[in-house]
């Protein structure tokens, strides 16, 4: 099977890389860690007003439908550019209302989400919720039971500063019994898929960095790209991302087809993906010789970001079981 996006999706791909390489995302970001959300908010209504969010919401309800490939690609830039805000958790929100047949609850959030109004946390098999204090609510799914809960416990640590966590609190009920498990099912795939491509954006920034960084970083009077062992970390870095691409746009197209398979397919992609970001951090880390920890450092968001995403809504052994097993892992929420 081949398979390339089209002109139409590639074009998408490069207007919303424009966009974001204005907008001084790493103050946006620093911001964001501080619980400045202001800047954040600003740039999340930018996506918005591109129809980033709209991809993941019905006509009816001022989006395009739910375009899986789309979203992947656009996912893809996000991680590019280390977007702050729980933006997967937001798309997979909106699935999870339209499948979920609260006709209140969906009229009343979806248009919100598509105009970028609303920033939408989803806490599911995980006590905490990404960014609540950021976000309008938070649809928590649990033990299956649907609520909607404005109020949060304190901020936690996070691996990533700027991924902000905290427990949701008592709200209201929306729906109880097998209603809540078939509506969180494909919103929770949903959310393992976009993860996976902002892992393979985050991926691809670290890479372009570090290669950027050993064609400028002299050792004994040479770049330090010019050495054999430097050229074999890249290469494998590299390999590693060009073969976690097709996963996600396979597993993008699984979804749009309704495929059976559709879940392993995403297990895959988000293994992959998420492995080959995390890779890509460690490579960009040593061959900067360490400074990616340091605050100063811009590369440090990106590095951070990556061990939490390839964790976030299903760690590699639970994605990898799911794929063996041909059953659904519990998701793992976001770190």
């Amino acid at each position: 099977m081949r398979f390339l996006l089209s002109d139409e999706q590639r074009e998408f791909g490069r207007t919303l890389n424009a966009l974001l390489g204005a907008a001084g995302t790493p103050a946006a970001v620093r911001a964001w860690a501080s619980g400045d959300h202001k800047p954040g908010r600003a740039l999340w209504a930018r996506l918005a007003e591109a129809g980033v969010f709209g991809l993941a919401v019905p006509e009816e309800h001022g989006g395009m439908g739910l375009l899986p490939l789309e979203l992947t690609v656009a996912f893809c830039e996000l991680g590019r550019h280390a977007v702050p805000g729980p933006l997967a958790e937001t798309v997979a929100a909106a699935v999870f209302l339209h499948r979920l047949g609260d006709g209140a609850a969906a009229g009343e959030w979806l248009p919100r989400i598509a105009s970028g109004e609303a920033v939408v946390g989803l806490c599911a098999g995980s006590p905490y919720a990404l960014d609540a204090d950021a976000a309008d609510t938070v649809f928590v799914i649990q033990d299956g039971v649907a609520r909607r809960t404005g109020r949060h416990g304190p901020v936690q640590p996070s691996l990533d500063p700027a991924r902000r966590l905290s427990r949701p609190l008592d709200g209201t009920v929306l729906v109880r019994g097998p209603a809540v498990a078939a509506a969180a099912a494909p919103a929770l795939d949903l959310a393992r898929l976009v993860t996976a491509a902002q892992s393979l954006g985050l991926g691809r920034a670290l890479l372009t960095a570090t290669v950027d960084h050993a064609r400028q970083r002299t050792q004994f009077h040479a770049p330090i790209g010019s050495f054999q062992a430097v050229k074999h970390r890249l290469a494998d870095t590299l390999i590693g991302l060009e073969f976690a691409q097709p996963l996600v746009h396979a597993a993008a197209l699984a979804v749009a087809a309704g495929a059976p398979a559709a879940g392993r397919e995403i297990a895959a992609a988000k293994v992959a993906a998420g492995e080959a970001a995390y890779a890509a951090a460690r490579t960009a880390l040593q061959l900067h010789g360490a400074l990616g920890y340091t605050e100063e450092l811009d590369l440090s968001l990106w590095i951070r970001k990556a061990r939490a995403l390839r964790d976030a809504w299903g760690t590699p052994a639970e994605c990898r079981a799911r794929v063996l097993a041909g059953a659904g892992a519990s998701a793992e929420g976001p770190l």
